[in-house]
């Protein structure tokens, strides 16, 4: 006591790990704690081996992905661009392109009609074959639904 003061309990040093508070608790009042909110040497094993496991599939999927599209997998150079457009009627465009592609490669392309609400009234595939020459243009006949407004190369790619 200092200063005539009596001391009170909540004055002194019960904090956790004080050595007060530390031997009021007896071993087995600290397994039934650790028992009770999931402290078990058999939960650590298996949160363990669970993040393990999902570390694993992340390596996985990852290798896989850099595989699938990794640098095996090339453009061939294929290159497309939208030359122009002719609206015939209701029911038909043509389509203007010139498509680039490496010598001696087939590729595909798909182009398509739009009306004035950019909604697509028109598709068709185009299969272009192998040539020698690296540049070539395409003149495609597209028949629509309804009357379009303007017609161009969706994407194209190699088989």
């Amino acid at each position: 006591m200092a200063h005539g003061r009596r001391e009170l309990p909540w004055d002194q040093d019960n904090h956790p790990g004080s050595p007060e508070l530390s031997e009021q608790l007896n071993p087995s009042t600290t397994a039934t704690l650790d028992d009770r909110y999931g402290r078990t040497a058999g939960r650590s094993r298996r949160t363990r081996t669970i993040a393990i496991a999902a570390a694993a599939a992340i390596v996985v999927v990852f290798g896989a992905w850099v595989i699938w599209a990794g640098p095996g997998q090339t453009s061939h150079g294929l290159d497309s661009d939208d030359v122009g457009y002719q609206i015939l009627s209701s029911h038909e465009a043509v389509v203007h392109s010139q498509v680039s592609v490496d010598p001696g490669t087939r590729a595909e392309c798909t182009v398509q009609v739009l009306d004035k609400s950019y909604t697509i009234v028109g598709w068709k595939t185009v299969t272009l074959p192998p040539t020698t020459e690296r540049s070539r243009t395409i003149t495609t006949d597209v028949n629509t639904t309804t009357r379009g407004v303007t017609g161009l190369i969706h994407t194209c790619w190699v088989p």
